[in-house]
């Protein structure tokens, strides 16, 4: 059955690559979330007002959209003729000229996107990916729970504070658990989460210079603290759990609290939720990750025109006003435009605004670790060898998180699989 699936997921990959090359339609590969999938619906208003353009999506998870992009632009594939990246590819890919830097008219108004999202979508000036979401991260919980607990939940608490609040929501009888986070492998995933979490236990990715510190003290903390924490409080199953997963289970009102993308605030049905900004540890640098999916255009594609025309329509401040029309400003893309933030209508509708905004502007990409590193970007470094380390030490944490190996074999493996790629890569 495997073996089948995969056969019709090559063809089918295939057939998309073929229409890729079609004038006049577009194929775009985009992550499997709620704003991407609400995008798709309304996509028939782009094409009605562009007679001879037709759309095509090819939706994949994180992790296998993150992997087919990489293997289709550094192959060039020509799979595709948009691509769904973020903030760790758009300038990497850009400097490599991989991408075309984007030239959108006036009324695009690029300085309406905010600083953060501008400055991590680029490279020496130019911008290669239109943020169509941005996100920090925080805590969500249920406020009802917590306060029935006897709790309360500060902005940026320590961890043993998060700890303790689960430990009072939790009620394993009653199915209910009193905290929820990433286990899924890679380095987008697991990896986004555990390396803000390291990084408000003073740990690091690389030391100054560019020696893997994932043997350190502070990783060591941080893991044990991560991996008791979900056993103890977490749902079962937890090293399965990205995403999509958790917020079906925040919404089944199976977890209490849940530290991920401040975007999730736009999809939780509880009328009690209430937000908070990202725990800490020992410092509160880096604490809380900075992110953006964003659309970018490939260099060769034979659809180029077309296909900056689709970007400008989706990330345009006219279709945040479309979004909001078809199903409330409670549930426009956010993280991208000042002037969402600003909006009346929004801030009525979104009582999450305040929060999430205060942690995009909190999060410093240049300065994400309390000692001194090499390295630009919060819950990633902004290197090329990167993505395959992250990868690697992702499936150590799970293998960690499922009681498979100790946390301290699984950081010794990931230490030599980081030391292997950066010898490999001749930093050493």
């Amino acid at each position: 059955m495997k073996s089948l699936m995969n056969t019709a997921l090559g063809l089918s990959l295939v057939v998309a690559g073929a229409t890729a090359a079609s004038a006049g339609e577009l194929t775009i590969a985009t992550v499997n979330n709620g704003h991407m999938i609400e995008m798709q619906k309304l996509t028939p208003k782009f094409e009605e007002a562009n007679p001879g353009i037709t759309v095509n999506w090819v939706t994949l998870d994180e992790g296998t959209l993150r992997s087919r992009v990489t293997t289709d632009i550094t192959t060039k594939g020509g799979q595709f003729d948009i691509m769904t990246i973020g903030m760790y590819e758009a300038p990497i890919w850009g400097s490599r000229g991989w991408l075309e830097p984007l030239d959108f008219g006036a009324d695009y108004d690029v300085d309406d996107i905010l600083p953060a999202m501008r400055g991590g979508l680029s490279h020496e000036g130019n911008l290669y990916a239109a943020p169509f979401y941005g996100e920090s991260s925080m805590i969500m919980y249920r406020k009802d729970l917590m306060d029935a607990a006897g709790m309360e939940m500060p902005d940026n608490p320590s961890w043993g504070h998060v700890a303790d609040a689960a430990a009072a929501m939790t009620d394993k009888d009653a199915g209910q658990y009193g905290i929820c986070l990433r286990g899924k492998p890679g380095w987008g995933d697991n990896m986004a989460f555990l390396t803000t979490m390291a990084n408000s236990f003073g740990a690091q990715w690389f030391n100054e210079d560019w020696t893997p510190a994932l043997d350190s003290p502070a990783w060591n903390h941080a893991v044990n603290f991560y991996v008791d924490l979900l056993n103890n409080y977490g749902p079962p199953g937890s090293s399965a759990n990205s995403f999509n997963e958790i917020l079906a289970l925040m919404n089944e009102g199976k977890c209490g609290m849940w530290i991920d993308a401040t975007i999730a605030a736009s999809f939780l049905t509880n009328e009690n939720m209430a937000y908070a900004q990202a725990p800490q540890a020992v410092t509160t640098r880096g604490a809380n990750w900075l992110w953006a999916w964003s659309l970018a255009v490939p260099s060769g594609t034979k659809q180029k025109e077309d296909a900056m025309k689709f970007m400008e329509w989706a990330t345009s401040k006219d279709y945040i006003e479309l979004v909001a029309e078809t199903n409330g400003w409670g549930a426009v893309p956010t993280g991208t435009r000042q002037s969402t933030y600003d909006n009346p209508n929004f801030q009525a509708a979104a009582a999450f605004a305040d929060a999430e905004l205060k942690a995009i502007l909190s999060a410093q990409p240049e300065n994400s670790t309390q000692n001194p590193s090499p390295y630009v970007g919060v819950q990633f470094a902004a290197i090329p060898e990167f993505q395959a380390i992250g990868t690697a030490v992702g499936q150590q944490m799970t293998a960690a998180l499922a009681g498979d190996i100790s946390v301290e074999e699984a950081l010794a493996n990931a230490q030599e699989a980081a030391d292997r790629e950066m010898k490999k890569a001749g930093y050493y």
